[in-house]
Order: C-alpha cells, then sequence, then structure tokens
C-alpha cells in the first residue's frame, strides 16, 4: 500500500541532500554538461523546479504542463540561471508542492500526468521522489546509483519492471538481487511473452541501471539464464 505522507518525507529528503550537494558549486559547474544529451546541469536543476510545479498543478487538478512545447521552453529559459537563483527556485517549487500536498484531498483520486497517463493521486510523491533521485545522478557531480537509498532502488526496480511488462519489444525477464542460487533474493519479472526468456542478476544499482537506461545500462549484470542481455528502448 502506498504511503503518501512518508513519501512526501523522501521527497523532502532527497531534495535536501540534491540543494546541499548543489550549494558548493559555482556558476562554471552548473554550466557544465550532465550525462542527460544535450542538457547541462542547469538545464536539470530547472527541469526539477518546473517539474514540482507541474505535479502540484496535477494534484489540483489542473494540466499538469500547457503542452510538450511550453514545457520545453520554461526548461530552455531557466537553464542558464546563475546557481544562486536555481537554488533559489528549486527550494521554492518544493515548497509550493509540499504546500498543495498538504491540503485535505482524496489520495485515492486518478490524476493526469503527460501524455495520457493516469495514475493514483498517492503515487505522485513517490514519482516526484524518483525525478529528484535519478536526476540528482544525472548531474554528474559524486552521487551514483549506489549512493541511492535501498528503498528507493527496490521499490523503482519494482515501478519499472511494471512498466516494462507486456511489451511486445521487450523478452521476458526475470531480474534477481543476490547470489544466483539465492531462492529467497527479491525477484521481478517484466517484458513481453515473446522471445526466449532471459534471467539477469546483479546488484539492485545495476538492475535499475538497466532499467532506467542509466550508469553503465547493466553491462556488469550476469546473463542467468537466456541468449544475452536485452536491450531496452527509450523510457
Amino acid at each position: 500500500m502506498i504511503d503518501h505522507v512518508r513519501d512526501l518525507d523522501l521527497v523532502r529528503e532527497a531534495t535536501d541532500r540534491l540543494i546541499d550537494a548543489a550549494s558548493s558549486w559555482d556558476n562554471a559547474m552548473l554550466a557544465q554538461p550532465s550525462r542527460l544529451p544535450g542538457w547541462t546541469r542547469g538545464h536539470i536543476l530547472a527541469h526539477l523546479a518546473r517539474n514540482a510545479d507541474a505535479l502540484a498543478n496535477v494534484l489540483t487538478g489542473l494540466p499538469m504542463y500547457p503542452d510538450a512545447a511550453t514545457r520545453d521552453a520554461d526548461i530552455e529559459r531557466d537553464a542558464g540561471r546563475p546557481l544562486g537563483e536555481q537554488l533559489a527556485d528549486l527550494r521554492t517549487s518544493a515548497d509550493r508542492l509540499a504546500a498543495v500536498a498538504a491540503e485535505p484531498a482524496d489520495w485515492s483520486r486518478t490524476v493526469e500526468l503527460r501524455n495520457g497517463v493516469t495514475d493514483s493521486a498517492s503515487r505522485v510523491p513517490f514519482r516526484r521522489w524518483v525525478e529528484v533521485s535519478l536526476h540528482h545522478v544525472d548531474l554528474d557531480a559524486g552521487y551514483e546509483l549506489e549512493d541511492l537509498p535501498e528503498e528507493f532502488t527496490t521499490r523503482e526496480i519494482a515501478f519499472l519492471a511494471d512498466r516494462w511488462s507486456g511489451r511486445a519489444d521487450v523478452p521476458p525477464v526475470t531480474l534477481r538481487i543476490g547470489p544466483a542460487d539465492d531462492a529467497a533474493a527479491p525477484s521481478w519479472t517484466t517484458g513481453g511473452t515473446d522471445g526466449k526468456p532471459v534471467v539477469l542478476g546483479g546488484t539492485g544499482a545495476e538492475l535499475l541501471g538497466w532499467l532506467a537506461g542509466r550508469g553503465d545500462k547493466g553491462a556488469r549484470l550476469a546473463v542467468l539464464e537466456g541468449p544475452g542481455l536485452p536491450e531496452l528502448p527509450p523510457l
């Protein structure tokens, strides 16, 4: 069962961790490339601020973004600001989202995100946790997949495994954390029904890297069964 109150606390902790890390930068470091093609670190911070506003919109019944072009233009507009402005915006937008989330509401209701995607309102805080945590890694500033909290890693593996389930372009895959012969090790299934089944084993960070297209994208995973490491489509 989703605990949105706990997830909101986890979002705050992840946001504080990212801001604390970025506070030691200077403007030159902010302008350096991130791990996301075509984006600087400034683009990521701008995106995170605008995403907080967008999720506040979702919780109040408004469209997440007016349209894709406006979303992209807002990020581009804000990406080149000085570090102090970026961090202040990130703090205030996070506070706005927290204030909206603190208002009495039916957290079991269905809300609409981008591109017609719907979800329970109670999962919105978790989605924000994902945004802040994975983009902290994307900043390429010393915070890695291995540094993510274990709870985040296992929950995001489960979330992404579900996202890839039923996809005809992904073979049936079983994911295992820990030794191959450990029957009690956490495991998940994903992919479709066509093709030869594959069993992958590795650490939580390695499995998450493959599912999320980050890090070495699963290059260190052990192929315990099947023809090899499948290539996932872009998220």
